[in-house]
């Protein structure tokens, strides 16, 4: 029974990687050549950001203006998790301060 259980195991997982690999080669297949004007990525949004960005935002650092004025709500997550991050560093290093200065003085 468990020889039939350990076949099983293993040939439904190779069966999961070959469908997984196949999904990931039938969307490299499908995806854009890189470098070519008619791209989606080269669409009126870049070219809104280039030409109106410093009058729409009023901001004169266009990587500034994308990450805060046009992508606000995006940014907003990432924004609040670097913020914990650092805070929670911050804590860490003076727990650790504040432990060896009282390891020093006993």
């Amino acid at each position: 029974m468990t020889n039939l259980r350990t076949i099983l195991f293993y040939g439904m997982s190779i069966i999961l990687v070959a469908l997984i690999s196949f999904m990931l080669v039938l969307a490299v297949t499908e995806m854009p050549p890189y470098g070519k004007l008619d791209n989606p990525t080269n669409n009126y949004v870049y070219e809104r950001y280039v030409t109106k960005g410093v009058e729409e935002s009023g901001g004169l650092n266009l990587v500034g203006n994308i990450l805060i004025d046009y992508r606000g709500y995006d940014t907003l997550m990432e924004s609040t998790v670097l913020f914990t991050t650092v805070i929670s560093i911050m804590i860490v290093w003076r727990t650790r301060s504040s432990k060896e200065k009282e390891e020093e003085n006993h």
